[in-house]
């Protein structure tokens, strides 16, 4: 588990303008990874830093790595071609000796200040994609108040949700070629619902009840784990390479029917990820203890407990969702806030998380990414999905908007932000994507 060092200094300043004003995602005490192309050129690593992106494979060729340690200077040789794969591979070790050689050189005295204009690309004029092709997606789910929105409390006055929720962390695989890069437009799903929410005819034909669901990614790192082998809290604690926005595209009338063997089609038609990963060690000054067991509940499972993870295993990330509908757009009007939570709340923690997922021997590999589930926390207005506004039968949503589903044309925006009183902020840029009306039936006899 990455611990504070020199890279955390709440007093570093960069040369890079943009990285001080105190609001930027991405100040020096950052540095998140991510994948770019040039308009007309090929993908490469970045680094982000204020409003601009370090071309990593320029900095190589201007010499500024001549002097680095050895293992910053394999990170990124690693990490400046087409794919952020082989650093991932290379785990947070190395991902932590590339932080560290960055930082010095893009602080106010860096040396590659006099680089300026051939190291640095502005964000702006450039396209963001995935920071490597998905090769495993897994979705779980950590919040027992987004569970217990639709059936109530217990006589404690907690979330009611099935029993297993509260003995192990449990989850979904995903479809990985389902995930792709904010920015990205989702096309409104066709399947099978009924009527009502969960009741009445069936019907197909184009989603009536599309949704979104706020939540955290962890990329894995590293060697992973064997087939057949299982990781133990510790290892599973060092697989955490970094972390990206999730928004997992929520069907609702197709996944409460299909619902007989779990999340299959009301799942698969998109997962939007951001295009940054923000490292396991960019993270340290934000980490908190795990989630405070309410009395009565079991005890951690002797496979999920470790000191150090109940210690430190939790995030105090504020998590935010907006929409902006094609009215709004057009009237240059403010987005919606539609939720506003923290990953305090979850149940469980990654590394309980992963640990749980390769604990019947499940190979997990560099590449392989890990959503937290819907990121809900105890009030109405930190419900992080349309849904449980609907469960809770809330007459309206946060702002005053009369609660709806997703119409065409919505645009969805995730936005998340680690702040701690004595270390400087860091943010996660924006997860987002537009819904797009439902394609036509292919066959001319479409169904009914």
């Amino acid at each position: 588990m990455p611990n504070l060092n020199a890279t955390h200094d709440p007093t570093l300043r960069s040369w890079v303008d943009s990285a001080n004003d105190g609001t930027t995602d991405f100040p020096i005490q950052n540095l998140p990874l991510g994948r770019f192309r040039r308009r007309g050129g090929t993908p490469q690593g970045g680094v982000a830093i204020g409003d601009r992106i370090v071309d990593l494979r320029a900095a190589l060729a201007l010499g500024l790595f001549d002097r680095a340690s050895p293992q910053a200077i394999e990170a990124a040789r690693a990490a400046c071609g087409d794919d952020l794969l082989p650093l991932l591979r290379l785990g947070n070790e190395a991902a932590g000796a590339l932080r560290a050689h960055l930082c010095a050189l893009l602080a106010a005295n860096g040396a590659a200040r006099a680089h300026a204009e051939r190291l640095l690309v502005p964000q702006a004029e450039v396209e963001m994609l995935l920071p490597t092709t998905v090769r495993q997606f897994t979705d779980m789910c950590a919040s027992t108040f987004h569970i217990g929105r639709q059936r109530g409390n217990d006589e404690r006055g907690e979330p009611i949700c099935p029993p297993v929720f509260r003995t192990l962390p449990v989850g979904y695989d995903g479809r990985a070629s389902s995930v792709v890069c904010s920015g990205t437009p989702v096309r409104r799903p066709l399947g099978t619902w009924q009527e009502q929410l969960k009741s009445g005819a069936l019907r197909f034909g184009p989603e009536p009840r599309q949704d979104y669901e706020l939540e955290l990614g962890a990329w894995i790192g590293g060697p992973g784990n064997r087939l057949g082998e299982p990781m133990g809290m510790n290892q599973a604690a060092d697989a955490l390479f970094g972390f990206s926005l999730v928004n997992d595209w929520s069907a609702r009338g197709i996944q409460f029917w299909e619902a007989m063997l779990g999340p299959f089609l009301g799942k698969s038609l998109a997962t939007t990820a951001a295009p940054w990963i923000v490292t396991a060690e960019a993270l340290a000054p934000f980490r908190i203890p795990a989630f405070a067991r309410p009395q009565g509940d079991p005890e951690v499972p002797t496979h999920l407990h470790s000191a150090e993870d109940q210690r430190q295993g939790g995030f105090d990330i504020t998590l935010e969702s907006h929409l902006a509908t094609a009215d709004t757009r057009a009237r240059c009007q403010p987005d919606l806030r539609l939720c506003s939570s923290n990953f305090r709340h979850m149940y469980w923690t990654f590394a309980q998380m992963v640990a749980h997922h390769a604990s019947n021997g499940c190979a997990l590999a560099a590449g392989d990414l890990i959503a937290s589930g819907t990121c809900s926390g105890p009030a109405l207005e930190e419900a992080a999905c349309l849904a449980e506004l609907h469960f809770a039968q809330s007459p309206t949503q946060p702002g005053g908007a009369a609660p709806r589903w997703l119409q065409d044309g919505d645009r969805v925006t995730l936005r998340g932000r680690a702040q701690r009183e004595g270390y400087v902020a860091i943010g996660f840029g924006e997860a987002s994507g537009e819904l797009l009306p439902a394609p036509g039936w292919p066959d001319s006899d479409t169904p009914r």
